[in-house]
């Protein structure tokens, strides 16, 4: 069994990308890429950012955009594809002993990777305010956005060491909810696609924020990408 064929076997697709390519967002991506997970040959890729490291100053800083993206979010794509060479590995060698050490190593540092190529892809420069269909949804589901922005920002806030806060749709409910998720893996939820992800590890603001992780919770609702949520959503919300 060749790489490739490892791959498509343990069900990660060939240039598997998080939107679908004929998506209007998808479209506005085309030049990086930025929400393909793998290259051409299914191996696991840190894709270009879609702005410049200095595009979300002052909310979020240049150095620790370059330092997130290229350290913590490109290490975690090399561990990835590290670990599925090794799950390969241990299967070829028929050595299953060492196979759930290294698909736990897979579930975390894939996990990072997805989650990352989302929050990404989630900011903006501008502001903007959820519409249309997904606002009709936040509203059924929450009330109203004030009540829902309280809920996920003091979910993200609460988080117990490292982990995220995400906004996730779950297509056999036709319902949002809001996530704690500890690490990159822990604490979600079986079937919730994830439309708007919070990464409260403390490298994404220490160098700005120090310890003040409310503040730069707080700091990236302005600066958050609606309309890249909203075309999450359309596409999560043809799965029910």
């Amino acid at each position: 069994m060749n790489r490739n064929e490892f791959i498509k076997s343990t069900g990660i697709m060939t240039g598997a990308s998080l939107l679908p390519t004929e998506s209007v967002f998808s479209q506005s991506l085309q030049q990086t890429g930025m929400d393909k997970l793998t290259d051409k040959d299914g191996n696991f890729a840190l894709q270009s950012l879609p702005y410049n490291e200095n595009f979300l100053e002052p909310n979020m800083d240049q150095e620790t955009v370059h330092l997130h993206y290229t350290f913590h979010h490109g290490d975690a794509v090399k561990a990835a594809n590290k670990d599925l060479q090794m799950v390969k590995k241990a299967m070829d060698e028929n050595n299953l002993e060492v196979v759930d050490y290294w698909t736990k190593k897979l579930s975390y540092h894939l996990s990072s990777h997805i989650l990352h190529t989302i929050f990404w892809t989630n900011l903006s420069n501008k502001k903007t305010d959820p519409s249309g269909a997904l606002l009709k949804q936040i509203e059924k589901d929450f009330g109203t956005y004030d009540r829902f922005k309280s809920l996920i920002a003091k979910t993200s806030k609460g988080v117990d060491g490292n982990g995220w806060g995400i906004l996730g749709y779950h297509p056999s409910t036709d319902k949002l909810t809001v996530l704690q998720c500890e690490n990159h893996e822990k604490l979600t939820q079986w079937g919730v696609i994830p439309l708007l992800v919070i990464d409260v590890w403390e490298h994404s603001y220490y160098l700005k924020y120090r310890n003040r992780r409310a503040e730069f919770v707080d700091n990236l609702f302005p600066i958050i990408n609606w309309d890249n949520v909203a075309e999450r959503f359309n596409l999560a919300s043809k799965f029910r």
